[in-house]
């Protein structure tokens, strides 16, 4: 037993083919041969029946699979071999006398392979339109003060309110070194 994009096929048979492309030129001594290789698509091939409750499900079953391979959709394939992103290339259907409640069908997949892209896309923001917002943004601005004879980290907390902490973070000055007539930044 098998699932096909879902829908349960009872299996026979089922094979698998890789293969790649080889050049038929001759490779010059000492080069990579991984140069003139090129992968191929696995392909997939599944004998088995499709079995229902009554004939015309079994037919719902087929047309289906038929519109996922027309429409090109991706689809998956568990049974003794597993198979992703694979297409379903070709479909025949087989009645006969041994089934009555379904079919005997030959299905072949070929595998997608999958690029992932190395571009991000940049998100926008969607600008509003209409009405402009009444709630006021509050500007981060940053606030500067000119070092003089005798300042140091604990005088500016007390006279700005920024943490000690928070000054040697944005300052590169050690405590007991801070030159005179620099900018610090203090808020």
């Amino acid at each position: 037993m098998g699932k096909l994009a879902g829908y349960t096929i009872a299996n026979i048979q089922e094979s698998f083919t890789n293969t790649v492309n080889a050049t038929s030129y001759p490779t010059e001594k000492g080069l990579p041969t991984t140069d003139s290789v090129k992968r191929q698509p696995k392909t997939f091939n599944i004998t088995g029946k499709i079995l229902a409750k009554s004939n015309s499900e079994a037919i719902k079953i087929y047309e289906a699979l038929e519109k996922k391979q027309n429409a090109g959709t991706l689809v998956t394939y568990v049974g003794r071999t597993t198979a992703k992103n694979v297409l379903i290339t070709s479909m025949t259907p087989t009645f006969d006398a041994t089934n009555k409640n379904g079919m005997g069908i030959s299905i072949d997949l070929q595998e997608v392979r999958i690029a992932k892209s190395p571009y991000v896309k940049k998100k926008t923001t969607k600008k509003k339109s209409g009405k402009k917002s009444t709630s006021k943004t509050k500007k981060t601005t940053k606030v500067y003060h000119v070092t003089k004879r005798g300042d140091c980290y604990w005088k500016m907390w007390k006279k700005y309110g920024t943490s000690v902490a928070t000054l040697r973070k944005w300052n590169k000055y050690p405590d007991r070194r801070i030159p005179i007539g620099i900018k610090l930044r203090v808020k």
